[in-house]
């Protein structure tokens, strides 16, 4: 069993910046690809960016590429999403998600394990 929790959210300009932090419990955080997805109102969650379990391969949904970066910290047992150049398009709750796999994913239902979320609004 893997449990996680997601920090960092909160109320921010356009053009602004978040970083978001996961921290999982367990011995074996290592073994677990993770990703970041998101979920606004009236809409399906999404995709956002997953990172392999050694952090050597990470996607990104074309949305945030460039403006988004996800990293890991093994030895802290946690997750990063750094969003930059935020837009009111990312207002959203967004959620950690971790696999039973070393392989990195970026498909919802390939995910085992995911945090309570954690809202990020931009807004002006």
């Amino acid at each position: 069993q893997v449990q996680l929790v997601e920090s960092g959210g909160g109320l921010v300009q356009p053009g602004g910046s978040l970083r978001l932090s996961c921290a999982a419990s367990g011995r074996t955080f290592s073994m677990y690809a993770m990703g970041w997805f998101r979920q606004a109102p009236g809409k399906e969650r999404e995709f956002v960016a997953a990172i392999s379990s050694g952090g050597g391969v990470t996607y990104y949904a074309n949305s945030v590429k460039d403006r988004f970066t996800i990293s890991r910290d093994n030895a802290k047992n946690t997750v990063y999403l750094q969003m930059n150049s935020l837009k009111p398009e990312d207002t959203a709750v967004y959620y950690c998600a971790a696999r039973d796999s070393r392989i990195a994913t970026t498909t919802t239902h390939y995910y085992d394990y995911w945090g309570q979320g954690t809202q990020v609004t931009v807004s002006s």
